[in-house]
């Protein structure tokens, strides 16, 4: 197929319909016209022929550029043909007439572009939004569903519970039984309980909360038991949200439940941001008093015995029993100190001296 550039449309100077005459093209820049008459015998049939194919299968795809000698500058032409055979001209498309025997088609030509109308697949324009849900009549095997009428306002609704799964049916038919709910409102999912009332209207208990939705889609329905006329056999149902304290109850199981997951997470959170604890400091005991005394006379375990000493007295482990260790334990932990205060003040006197020494020969050096 050809791309052509569309400009408009010329009558053909022959119908095309009506006429039986082979087509030529011609080396003139005029409108396509018919040079061989129509001839009866074996020499027509020769000149229709078709040229026997190449051997062992080949089958040649080149074109020769003589044998195209229609030109594709005349769009007029072109158009008014493409328009009688049935197909839309294209436009957007430059005609290039030079033509590649060697490759056997046209080059130039930019690559066509498969949504454009008429070659390809066009996806239909979006639906609105807005789009009203068309209701068509249900048959089921002891009733028929019978919708309401479109125009007809929807009816007030409550609004919806938490975790609502249980909906009201009103409007059911006299004679309607339960396995007959059980058989309309079973194709809107699994069904946990219904509890059905003298005064034609039931509740209906499912075991998901989407299933609800499911139900009020047959809200406004007309319900029909067989082909039977009769008042005590039709029926217009009207199915709104009901409040039951078991769907609430598990609404708010569910709440705490994600409330303690939520809690969990955090409390995993901080912990894993949290700097390390110290660790634990064992309870007192004559075995860990004796350690401890060790561990006070030692210079490098000293910190950490003093800690454990102190956490010991606020824990109030202290009893009249246990008082003479934690008397020998205190007075070796203040005699230790004493010795490292003065160990403090022998190394601030030598510190001090190193200052004036310093202090004279740095004085010494500048005069010098």
């Amino acid at each position: 197929m050809f791309l052509l550039q569309y400009r408009g449309l010329n009558p053909l100077s022959l119908d095309p319909s009506s006429n039986n005459e082979p087509l030529q093209f011609s080396n003139s820049n005029g409108p396509l016209v018919s040079d061989c008459p129509l001839e009866n015998g074996a020499e027509n049939r020769n000149k229709r022929k078709r040229p026997s194919l190449p051997p062992e299968g080949i089958h040649n795809m080149s074109m020769d550029s003589s044998q195209m000698t229609m030109p594709m500058s005349d769009p007029n032409a072109w158009a008014t043909a493409m328009n009688n055979l049935g197909m839309a001209p294209m436009t957007g498309q430059p005609l290039m007439s030079d033509f590649d025997s060697g490759l056997g088609m046209m080059t130039g030509i930019a690559p066509m572009n498969p949504m454009m109308p008429g070659l390809g697949y066009v996806p239909p324009p979006p639906l609105p939004q807005d789009l009203p849900i068309v209701k068509e009549i249900i048959h089921c095997q002891s009733c028929t569903l019978f919708p309401p009428n479109p125009h007809l306002p929807s009816p007030a609704m409550r609004e919806r519970p938490p975790g609502c799964k249980t909906v009201f049916v009103g409007g059911l038919p006299e004679n309607a039984t339960e396995a007959l709910i059980v058989e309309v409102f079973g194709q809107c999912g699994d069904i946990i309980a219904i509890r059905k009332s003298k005064k034609n209207f039931c509740h209906i208990r499912f075991t998901e909360e989407f299933n609800v939705d499911r139900a009020l889609f047959l809200s406004g329905y007309r319900m029909r038991l067989g082909s039977s006329t009769d008042k005590k056999d039709t029926g217009r149902l009207h199915v709104d949200f009901a409040q039951a304290r078991d769907d609430l109850y598990e609404w708010e199981c569910r709440q705490r439940m994600f409330a303690r997951e939520e809690r969990h997470r955090r409390r995993m959170e901080e912990d894993r941001f949290r700097p390390p604890s110290p660790p634990l400091i064992v309870h007192y005991s004559d075995h860990e008093c004796s350690q401890l005394g060790d561990k006070i006379k030692d210079e490098a375990a000293f910190a950490e015995a003093v800690r454990v000493l102190l956490t010991w007295v606020e824990r109030g482990e202290v009893n009249r029993r246990n008082a003479n260790n934690f008397y020998s334990m205190i007075q070796s932990s203040n005699s230790h100190i004493r010795q490292l205060m003065c160990q403090k003040a022998t190394h601030e006197k030598e510190m001090e001296e190193a200052k004036d020494k310093f202090k004279s020969a740095l004085s010494g050096i500048l005069a010098q």
